[in-house]
């Protein structure tokens, strides 16, 4: 076979594995998970909001971006330290990518960690209420575990 044949296989290849990919990372974002659209801030008004979905964990709000390559998580924001600080309707150019019974969470992040700082997230009302309930069941933050005896 000549060089530019092996090439061409090389490509074919890598194509079909790049494609895999991403059908497995799309099919496991939607298998379980909660559809929402996150921004970290600061950002412009209508700028940096990225679809995916969230799971809820014991310690941390887990989130896929819906069009990430990788296998993980993108963002994992410790439960413990996520506080609540407001909530709005989507404004302006939102309402294009949200529909108009949405709500926006603003949240703040705190702690040590990659995933402290500001957030805005949008879901469903009903999805509002399963955010809140998971977040208002956390322990306190003065809690800790004791070890077996």
């Amino acid at each position: 076979m000549p060089w530019w044949g092996w090439l061409v296989l090389a490509l074919v290849v890598g194509a079909v594995l790049l494609l895999a990919g991403l059908i497995y990372r799309v099919r496991e974002v939607r298998r379980a998970g909660t559809p929402v659209i996150l921004r970290a801030l600061p950002a412009e008004s209508d700028r940096g909001w990225r679809h995916g979905s969230v799971h809820y964990t014991e310690f941390a709000l887990v989130y896929y971006r819906l069009t990430a390559l990788l296998p993980g998580p993108t963002a994992a924001l410790p439960r413990r330290h996520v506080e609540l600080h407001g909530r709005r309707a989507p404004e302006g150019t939102e309402l294009e990518i949200m529909d108009p019974d949405m709500v926006v969470l603003e949240l703040h992040v705190t702690g040590p960690g990659p995933g402290s700082g500001d957030y805005e997230i949008a879901m469903s009302p009903i999805l509002v209420t399963a955010f809140s309930s998971w977040l208002e069941s956390r322990p306190p933050r003065r809690s800790r575990r004791r070890g077996a005896r």
